[in-house]
C-alpha cells in the first residue's frame, strides 16, 4: 500500500474550495534565535483550526453516496474528530466520533457544534480502534482512521505541497509527529520535489516512540505518554506511516514540555499567533537547540491551533 505524490496532489484538487490555503509566516527575531531563514507554515488557521481537515475530507469524499448515507466514525483525542464532524456535514453524511473522557473540553465542544454523536472512553484502560471496530460492525459505519489511512496522509500532504509552492526548496522541514500520518505525507510530497531536503520529525520528550522506534527498527509501543500536546500523545506509530516514515525522515527530535510552553509563549508575544503545544514542537525545537542548522532555509509546519482560553493561560502561567 503506498502513497505518491500524484495522490498528494489528487487530494489537493479535492480540498480546492474546501480547506484554506494557510500563511506562510517569518519572524526576524525567530531567525536571529535559530540563526536561520525559518518560515511558518500556519495550519492553525486552518478550517476547525488544524490540518487534520484535510486528511478527513479527502478521506471521506471518496466514499460513496450509500457509505456516507450509512455514517462514519473516528477516534480522536480532538482535531481529527473536529476535522471528521466538519467533513461529513459538507458531504451530507453523519459522524461518530470516539472521545477519550480526558480530552479537552473545548474540543469536545466544537466536535458536537459540527452536529457528531460522541461517545466517551478511557484511553489508558480501553483501546479505542477496538471500539470503533464494533461500532463499525453494529452500524455499518465507515472508519476514518487520525491516520493510518492512505487518503489521510494523501490530505495532509497537501500543507507541504502548498508550504514548499510558496517558499520553494528548502534545506530542512521540521514536522510535527504523533501517529505520523502529518509526516508521512509531508515527506511524500517535499522529498518528491526536492529530494535533498532533511525532513526531521519532532515529538515531545515524554511520547518519544518514533525516535524509540527508528532506533529499533520497529515499532515500539511506549504506552500513553503524558505531555501537554494531547495531539501527539501517540503509544506507538502508525503501520502504514512508519513504513514512509522510516525511509523518507532524516530524525525525529524530542522537546520537553517546558520547551514547548516557551515556544508558545513565544509565537504569542513575538508573532500573534496562538499555538497549541502539539503544534509548537518545531519552534520548540528551534528554540532550545535542539535542531541547529545555521544559515539554513526551514521550514515549519504549525499544525493546530485549538486550545481554550483557559488551558492558553494555564499552561503559560
Amino acid at each position: 500500500m503506498t502513497v505518491t505524490l500524484d495522490d498528494v496532489r489528487a487530494a489537493a484538487l479535492r480540498l480546492t474550495g474546501q480547506a484554506h490555503r494557510t500563511p506562510v509566516l517569518t519572524s526576524r527575531t525567530l531567525d536571529e534565535r535559530a540563526g536561520a531563514e525559518v518560515f511558518l507554515k500556519c495550519e492553525n488557521f486552518q478550517r476547525i483550526g488544524a490540518f487534520k481537515f484535510r486528511g478527513a475530507y479527502n478521506a471521506l469524499s471518496q466514499l460513496s453516496p450509500e457509505q456516507l448515507a450509512r455514517g462514519v466514525c473516528a477516534y480522536s483525542s480532538g482535531n481529527h474528530a473536529q476535522a471528521v464532524a466538519l467533513a461529513a456535514s459538507l458531504l451530507g453524511s453523519k459522524a461518530t466520533i470516539l472521545m477519550p473522557i480526558d480530552a479537552p473540553e473545548s474540543k469536545v465542544e466544537a466536535v458536537r457544534g459540527y452536529g457528531a454523536d460522541i461517545r466517551r472512553f478511557d484511553r489508558y484502560t480501553e483501546d479505542r480502534a477496538a471500539l470503533a471496530a464494533d461500532l463499525a460492525e453494529q452500524h455499518g459505519f465507515a472508519i476514518v482512521p487520525p491516520y493510518d489511512h492512505p487518503a489521510v496522509i494523501a490530505g495532509q500532504g497537501t500543507a507541504a505541497l502548498e508550504f514548499v509552492d510558496e517558499t520553494g526548496r528548502l534545506d530542512a522541514m521540521l514536522v510535527p509527529m504523533g501517529g505520523g500520518g502529518l509526516m508521512a505525507g509531508s515527506a511524500i510530497a517535499t522529498t518528491s520535489l526536492f529530494p535533498d531536503t532533511a525532513m526531521i520529525g519532532v515529538e515531545p520528550a515524554a511520547g518519544d516512540d518514533h525516535q524509540r522506534s527508528f532506533a529499533a527498527g520497529e515499532r515500539v509501543d511506549i504506552g500513553v505518554p503524558q505531555t501537554i500536546a494531547d495531539g501527539l500523545a501517540a503509544p506507538t506509530p502508525g503501520e502504514l506511516t512508519f513504513e514512509i516514515n522510516r525511509r523518507l525522515v532524516g530524525e525525529v527530535a524530542t522537546v520537553t514540555d517546558d520547551e514547548i510552553r516557551d515556544a508558545m509563549r513565544f509565537l504569542f508575544d513575538r508573532m500573534k499567533i496562538v499555538v497549541e503545544p502539539s503544534g509548537a514542537v518545531g519552534v520548540a525545537a528551534l528554540l532550545a537547540g535542539k535542531v541547529r542548522l545555521p544559515g539554513r532555509r526551514i521550514g515549519v509546519l504549525l499544525s493546530g491551533g485549538n486550545i481554550a482560553t483557559e488551558r492558553f493561560c494555564l499552561l503559560l502561567g
